[in-house]
């Protein structure tokens, strides 16, 4: 199994001097000296260095007290993850599917060979607790491939302790420049390697291409996707190089396509607000295909979007069902406990549990699927190769203000038609749609703010809080739907339903005064708005 380590280091350019007396550093005890240690590590990258590109380090190492695999996914500057596991003739799994949003389809190969001497010292505070490994590394730098080019240097890297205090590693480092020391030009020794070991440039790689040298219309009508994509030629539009409008909005596709795969590592280990903010980028991406039809012609688009759709519900599965339990248990243990009847806690606990069960499993199953590669592979060929509508090249400003205007137009329709209606449940899918389309709206006026300006902000603002509205509504709407079933199956087993009966109550009291706020919302909004 793998594990994780935060890694704060700096590096420094070093000279035969070797490493400058650190006992002068403040909260520094003493320094002793841990000897040396042989170290060799091969890295593993994509023959195009896709890896590197991101900042991205997988290696296989012996020596040292941490041989195996390491695979280091950049934090901040100086700051890293890095995820180990057991040393093993293969790459293992858990880490292959940590890159694969990266490397896709290509072959991980072994691209340098690292040998370093290490000469370790350990700072120690007055009680003997570590504070960061010193060292002095030898570096041999060996590419592995085209030729087998070589480079040595000397580095000295300071590594702070576990739950260390990164503010120490200024002080080590104001003893090091006092020194004559300098932080290295390179931000690792593979970034150094990869630099000092390239091959001399043949020339630059051909424009407008995909990773598999294809064009959306391509990938989409080979059904790449799964689905039959036509070849339109709408308004005689078709691929081309952006301009115009075309250019805002690809720059704005280009942004999501990256946080989708950037985020594809952190929902695979789990991190907070991961999953949300991947779908975040899906949906984004679907809005801006819709919303921007007159730039990127929809009879390629549209079956890209239809594949960003499965992708989103891959990644709400589970996840509905945890907002919506976070809320019915939230409002559970608020109630005072003479409304608290019979064993509602503990079946409210099972039903829970039971939501989550199996999302896990089902969305890495999606993320290592074809499927997802194919819909990253197109993504990659609308930026390279754009599908152009008969408006691309149009004046940016009017195209994309007409494309604003036409969303916000139809969020402005759904929530005049929610508000002459009754309560009810045609109400209450008017402001759902109302909700969808709001959102919509918020994304193109995203898209549009670096050309529009203030009137694009304050529409993003206007329906970031119309969806604060109508989402806490629609919520009401499903946790009373919950309710009732919860209140069902008791029912059924013969328990007490009273306390569902007061949540449900109190669920629809948090809906009627949703649904009273909504006009005077409404009417700030389009008072606000300039489109």
């Amino acid at each position: 199994m793998a594990d994780t380590k935060r890694e704060i280091e700096r590096k420094y350019e070093s000279d035969e001097s070797g490493l400058p007396d650190l006992t002068g550093v403040a909260g520094v005890a003493s320094v002793v000296d841990k000897g040396v240690a042989e170290l060799d590590a091969v890295y593993y990258d994509t023959p195009d260095e896709r890896l590197a590109a991101a900042s991205i380090t997988l290696r296989r190492r012996t020596g040292g007290d941490d041989a195996g695999w390491h695979l280091k996914f950049p934090v901040s500057s100086g700051v890293r993850d890095e995820i180990r596991a057991p040393l093993s003739e293969t790459l293992p799994r858990d880490l292959a599917g940590l890159v694969r949003s990266r490397v896709r389809e290509a072959e991980l190969v072994p691209l340098v060979r690292l040998r370093s001497t290490r000469d370790v010292r350990d700072l120690l505070d007055e009680d003997g607790a570590l504070l960061a490994e010193v060292s002095v590394d030898a570096v041999h730098a060996e590419r592995l491939t085209g030729g087998g080019r070589t480079a040595q240097w000397s580095e000295i890297e300071v590594e702070l302790a576990d739950d260390g205090d990164p503010a120490f590693l200024d002080k080590v480092e104001k003893k090091l420049r006092k020194a004559g020391v300098r932080p290295s030009a390179s931000p690792s020794k593979l970034a150094r390697a990869l630099r000092e070991t390239a091959a001399p440039k043949k020339g630059k790689a051909a424009k407008g291409k995909s990773a598999k040298g294809k064009s959306a219309k391509d990938t989409v009508a080979k059904g790449e996707q799964g689905k039959k994509g036509k070849k339109g030629k709408k308004g005689g539009g078709g691929a081309g190089k952006p301009g115009g409008a075309a250019e805002h909005v690809l720059a704005y596709i280009r942004v999501q396509r990256d946080a989708i795969v950037e985020l594809d590592p952190a929902v695979r280990r789990e991190l907070f607000d991961s999953v949300h903010s991947m779908r975040v980028a899906t949906r984004r991406l679907r809005s801006t295909l819709k919303s921007y039809g007159k730039v990127l012609d929809r009879t390629v688009t549209d079956p890209i979007g239809e594949e960003l759709k499965w992708l989103a519900g891959e990644l709400g599965v589970g996840r509905d069902h945890e907002v919506l339990a976070e809320r019915v248990t939230e409002a559970l243990a608020g109630m005072p406990e003479s409304l608290v009847v019979g064993s509602v806690r503990t079946r409210v606990r099972t039903w829970v549990e039971a939501g989550s069960s199996g999302s896990r499993r089902a969305l890495i199953a999606a993320l290592d699927g074809e499927r997802y590669l194919a819909l990253l592979r197109t993504l990659d060929a609308v930026i390279a190769e754009p599908p152009l509508s008969k408006g691309a090249g149009g004046d940016p400003e009017k195209v994309i203000g007409k494309a604003v205007s036409r969303a916000f137009g139809k969020v402005s329709d759904l929530v005049e038609a929610a508000l002459a209606q009754p309560s009810g449940a045609e109400r209450d899918l008017s402001m759902h749609e109302a909700r969808k389309k709001g959102k919509r709206a918020r994304y193109a006026a995203e898209a549009a703010t670096p050309l529009l300006g203030a009137p694009a902000k304050q529409l993003v603002r206007d329906m970031k809080s119309l969806q604060s509205l109508l989402g806490d509504h629609q919520d009401s709407v499903m946790a009373r739907e919950a309710l009732r079933d919860l209140a069902f199956q008791a029912g059924q087993a013969g328990e007490s339903s009273f306390t569902y009966g007061v949540l449900y109550g109190r669920e629809e009291r948090r809906a009627e005064l949703a649904e009273a706020a909504l006009p005077e919302a409404w009417r700030t909004i389009t008072a606000d708005s300039a489109f």
